[in-house]
């Protein structure tokens, strides 16, 4: 049976500027056991959350209004998963939003990319990619070109015991459909999932 884990206290703050309007609320992890573990979590969620502003144009001149969020997606069994999202406005018809996805052992504060949660050599990518072309041809989603496979490093976070893959604006639909998200059960995909893994304590009992 997986360990039962409280959840790990999240504490919020903000940054904000009146010229340009900027509103952005970050997270931050406290009372862990393991503080090498804290610092390395609160350190990615600070880097990433840096690295998106200024790729939206903090700091640039014709930054007019910034506004990011975070959204607790899981907070359970020694794991902890974020969907960062940021929207800035620089002018023209509209603005622009980037969405990034964080998931952490909070045992050793390690974050994973996508390929990092399962064996190697294991089929997952074929599995999430077949599930997601179903999905779009299910929920009949217009595309901007085919969708063929998912990358490595795709955009993910873990929710409701399910693995959720999710596309950038413009990345696999026209912007008026917003972001493409694409939950996967992880029950369906445990025969690519490691015992005694990050995912493996998410597994239903």
């Amino acid at each position: 049976m997986n360990p039962i884990e409280l959840p790990v206290t999240i504490i919020s703050h903000p940054i904000r500027m009146s010229r340009p309007k900027v509103n952005v609320v970050y997270q931050q992890v406290g009372r862990l056991a393991n503080p090498v573990a804290q610092s390395r979590i609160n350190l990615e969620i600070v880097k990433s959350l840096g690295s998106i502003m200024q790729e939206l144009g903090y700091g640039n001149d014709n930054l007019q209004e910034m506004t990011g969020y975070f959204e607790i997606k899981t907070n359970e069994r020694g794991v902890l998963s974020l969907l960062l999202s940021v929207y800035s406005f620089t002018g023209g018809a509209h603005g622009l939003t980037i969405a990034k996805g964080l998931t952490f052992d909070v045992h050793t504060g390690r974050l994973y990319r996508l390929d990092e949660l399962f064996k190697p050599g294991s089929d997952y990518r074929e599995r999430l990619s077949e599930e997601i072309a179903r999905l779009i041809k299910d929920w009949d989603i217009d595309l901007l070109e085919p969708f063929e496979c998912i990358t490595d490093d795709q955009d993910f976070y873990i929710a409701d015991h399910s693995l959720t893959v999710f596309f950038q604006l413009y990345e696999l639909t026209a912007y008026v459909y917003g972001f493409p998200y694409f939950p996967v059960p992880l029950k369906d995909l445990e025969p690519a999932i490691e015992n005694n893994s990050l995912l493996s304590r998410l597994l239903p009992f």
